[in-house]
Order: structure tokens, then C-alpha cells, then sequence
């Protein structure tokens, strides 16, 4: 019987807390303390040194003696003399809270670098570009692909195969794109991570002519250029990339079949699998409602086939962030 009761106390203490909202463990921790308020704990633990005792700490380790000496080494030789100021612990949080507890050698102190947040709502809105080294026919010796990629479509406004990494090169590449294009001033941004070329003066004075903005990837972090980066293994996870190229026209020519493929014919993930050239000169809506006539009839033939409802064609993207800054923004994915 004494079973039983406890049992029932125990489904009305349950139940009571479940109606008030108060955790259980809140219940059963109440005798252990009485009801009210908790008492406010002291402003500084009695144990604690008194503020006159803290300045005394810091201006004994100030002394020129200790000057290269570290805090054990300073509370033994204290001890030795006869003194005790407070633990070694409490000499470091003494060190500490001046900011004085820091590796003695120079360390290399990065700046705190502007993470950038750019936002393409269509095309040749923002244009990223990179280089990548493609394997020569002889080691140590490289070709190098510029690509200028549309984040929004995935199109590559511009491309190039050089012997060398040259600004010079890459403005030529840059001001041609933007003529094709069409770029009007103050509609375009450039971004580009810290190499050599993308830094050169002679770009900044071509964007400055141009008036198109340039943005750059923060130091030693790999994923603020993710679409160039993203592009490029596409390139390189191709069944028919070669290890080496024999020539410059040997690349080129390989580079010519791969831009075809990839802008007529790869229908990418992140724009709905739909191909970068269908997005890029306003396509790819037309093809979306084909694909959904086209469904329509399957449902139509087969409803039982389609158990969640009516199929739809992916969306496309209306979007497209580098380094979006708040949960609500919803960057569309860099896959290939």
C-alpha cells in the first residue's frame, strides 16, 4: 500500500509541475533550501585580495629582479626572503587582468580582417575570379587559367589559358569582359582572393576607371572564394582532364571543349539544375515550365508513382551570397 501511495505522489507531483511549468528537480530541491529569493552573493568573495593588495602584488612584480623571472619563480624567491603576498595562481590573475600573462617572444598578430558579404540578385551583378596552374608537359613546368565566373549563373563571362601569372594579363582579360557585357558603371563588384595579380595597381586603376568595386577573400581563409574554387574542381574532376598538357594550344584546345560543356550542357545543382547559360541570358524560366508540363503529364498518367503530391521543377535561385551574415539569408549552394 505504501508502494501504491508513493506512486500517486509521484504522478501529482508530475502533473502539478507539468501545470505550473516548474522543472522537477526545481520540486524536489526546494526542502534542501528555504523559499524565496536566493541570497545575492557578496560583491567579492572574503577570500579575495583587498584592491590596496592588488596594486602591492603588481608592484612587486614590477620590481626591474623579476623583470625575467616567471610567478613560481618570483613566490619562491618571496618565500625565501621571508614574504607572502597570495598563491602563484592568484599572481597570474593578478598578471592577467592587466594583460600582462603573454608569450614573452614576438608572436605574428594578424588584424582582425572585414569578412566580405556580397549579394547577387542577377546576373553581372558580382563576378569572382581566380587562377589554378594546369600541369605543363615537363615537371615544374605550368600553364595558368584565368576564369571570370558569374556567381549567379555560374557563368564564365571570361576565360584565358597564359604562360604566366601577369596583371597585365588579367586586366586585358577583365576590361574585355566587361565591354561584352556590357557593364555599366557602379553595377558590377569583382571579388578575388590576396594573390600577386588580383592585388596589382594596374587592376585598381582599371576598376577605378570602370567604376566597378572590388572585393577581396580574407587572408589564409579558403572559403571566401568558394564558386571559383568550386569551379575548378568541376574542371579537374572531368573523366577526360589530362594529368599533363603537352602545349599551350594543347590546354587551350581542352579548356574550348570544357567551356561548351559546362555552359550548354552540365545542368548545375545550385541553380536548379539548370545550365549556367540558360541562367545567365534569361532562359532558364522558359525551360523550368517546360519541365513542369512535362511533369504535369506524368502525375497525370501515374498519380499513384508520386505518394507526396504533385511533382515541381527545383526553383531557381533568386539569391546568391558570399559570407551571408544573418540565418534569414539563404545563399545558394556553391556545388558543381
Amino acid at each position: 500500500m505504501a508502494a501504491v501511495q508513493e506512486r500517486r505522489g509521484v504522478l501529482a507531483c508530475r502533473a502539478a509541475c507539468t501545470a505550473l511549468g516548474v522543472p522537477r528537480a526545481s520540486y524536489y530541491r526546494a526542502p534542501s533550501r528555504p523559499f524565496g529569493p536566493r541570497p545575492r552573493r557578496a560583491a567579492r568573495p572574503a577570500r579575495a585580495l583587498s584592491p590596496p593588495e592588488r596594486e602591492a602584488a603588481l608592484a612587486v612584480l614590477h620590481e626591474p629582479r623579476f623583470a625575467d623571472l616567471a610567478v613560481p619563480q618570483v613566490h619562491a624567491r618571496l618565500l625565501d626572503e621571508g614574504r607572502y603576498l597570495c598563491a602563484p595562481r592568484t599572481l597570474y590573475r593578478v598578471l592577467a587582468a592587466q594583460g600582462e600573462v603573454r608569450e614573452r617572444r614576438d608572436q605574428l598578430r594578424r588584424p582582425a580582417y572585414r569578412r566580405p558579404e556580397l549579394l547577387a540578385t542577377a546576373p553581372n551583378q558580382v563576378w569572382s575570379w581566380d587562377i589554378t596552374k594546369l600541369r605543363g608537359p615537363a615537371k615544374w613546368t605550368y600553364f595558368y587559367l584565368y576564369v571570370l565566373l558569374d556567381i549567379f549563373s555560374r557563368y564564365a563571362v571570361a576565360w584565358m589559358v597564359a604562360t604566366a601569372e601577369r596583371a597585365a594579363l588579367a586586366r586585358e582579360l577583365i576590361e574585355s569582359a566587361c565591354r561584352q557585357q556590357r557593364i555599366a558603371p557602379g553595377q558590377l563588384t569583382v571579388h578575388a582572393d590576396n594573390g600577386g595579380p588580383m592585388r596589382a595597381k594596374t587592376l585598381a586603376q582599371l576598376y577605378s576607371d570602370l567604376d566597378v568595386a572590388r572585393s577581396f577573400s580574407r587572408p589564409h581563409v579558403s572559403d571566401d572564394n568558394p564558386f571559383s574554387e568550386a569551379h575548378f574542381k568541376t574542371l579537374k574532376y572531368r573523366p577526360d582532364f589530362p594529368d599533363r598538357f603537352g602545349s599551350l594550344p594543347d590546354a587551350r584546345a581542352h579548356c574550348v571543349r570544357f567551356f561548351a560543356w559546362y555552359h550548354h550542357e552540365h545542368h548545375h545543382s545550385g541553380l536548379g539544375w539548370h545550365t549556367p547559360a540558360d541562367v545567365h541570358f534569361g532562359r532558364a524560366a522558359s525551360v523550368r515550365a517546360q519541365r513542369a508540363v512535362v511533369l504535369d503529364a506524368a502525375f497525370r498518367a501515374h498519380p499513384e508513382r508520386f505518394v507526396r503530391g504533385a511533382p515541381t521543377p527545383p526553383e531557381l535561385p533568386t539569391a546568391v551570397w558570399i559570407n551571408p551574415s544573418a540565418p534569414s539569408r539563404e545563399p545558394v549552394a556553391a556545388a558543381q
